[in-house]
């Protein structure tokens, strides 16, 4: 009675099964098809030159073409981050930057109009952290931004800091408690990257826009190290600091589901997601002191 009318594949397993049932021996596992690693994307940029190319709609759109379980989205101005938030809340995380339109990366450190900015927006909206901001050296202990490392102690927010080492230790030594993620690791080798991350316990680190520690789909020896030595304190990044750039967020979250693949599947699974949704995606449940309701 197996064969009147059922396919080919139906025949087999019921035929399978019967022999299991004569104590022929048990079925072959098939092994199910691997799931797709969610990501949390760290560093995006939804600025005023890309929303007129790309507007909100589409780019949610690729956000989730590219499986993304959150997208941390800072905008000059704030406004490009606000649309993306309402165009999609559950899964765009806000930051405040500092900046006003593109051309103030060299000269909103010298700017007190900033503060106000910043002040002003921090007493509307809903962030998960300030920045992405550019400071380097010495310049991290001009006014504004102490005012800046202020701000995110009074707010219980998290500053995103595009500096190099000597900078972030400065931001440390204004407030010890402060908790700043690292834009690009600051562009550093790996083993000083260790070096900071055993300093700092408040101090994580974003892979965005770097190369060196995965090519061919295959983890270079010293970022190994680094990974299975702090597994919690990495996650990713893609940085569309050019409109162009959106267009490699699907590719990018690909690319680094190879890579993260050569990894240990607990700590590729820390890195891809569970850093970033620990650390921020809790944030946005209750609103910070002075925030709009």
């Amino acid at each position: 009675m197996v064969g009147y009318g059922i396919s080919n594949w139906r025949r087999r397993m019921v035929l399978a099964a019967w022999l299991v049932g004569l104590g022929a021996g048990a079925l072959p596992v098939v092994a199910a098809e691997p799931q797709r690693l969610p990501i949390f994307d760290a560093h995006l940029h939804y600025s005023h030159d890309a929303w007129d190319k790309l507007p909100p709609q589409q780019a949610v759109a690729l956000l989730r073409q590219a499986g993304l379980k959150y997208a941390m989205v800072s905008s000059s101005s704030d406004d490009g981050t606000q649309m993306l938030h309402a165009a999609a809340p559950d899964l765009v995380l806000p930051v405040l930057r500092p900046y006003r339109t593109r051309g103030e990366i060299g000269s909103w450190l010298h700017d007190q109009t900033v503060i106000g900015h910043l002040e002003t927006r921090l007493s509307r909206h809903r962030y998960v952290a300030i920045g992405e901001y550019h400071v380097f050296g010495a310049d991290a202990d001009l006014p504004v931004m102490r005012r800046v490392v202020e701000l995110a102690r009074e707010h219980k927010l998290y500053l995103h800091s595009h500096s190099d080492a000597d900078a972030i230790e400065r931001q440390f030594r204004q407030d010890p408690a402060a908790r700043i993620l690292w834009a690009h690791s600051g562009f550093d080798a790996p083993d000083k990257v260790a070096e900071m991350l055993r300093k700092y316990k408040n101090l994580w680190c974003d892979l965005a826009f770097r190369n060196d520690h995965a090519r061919g789909n295959k983890v270079d020896p010293a970022w190994r190290e680094v990974f299975l030595a702090f597994p919690d304190r990495f996650l990713l990044g893609t940085d569309t600091f050019t409109p162009e750039r959106w267009y490699y967020v699907v590719e990018h979250a690909e690319s680094a589901r190879r890579w993260l693949a050569d990894l240990p599947p607990a700590v590729a699974e820390r890195i891809a997601w569970r850093n970033g949704e620990a650390l921020f995606a809790s944030m946005m449940t209750t609103a910070p002191r002075g925030a709009a309701k």
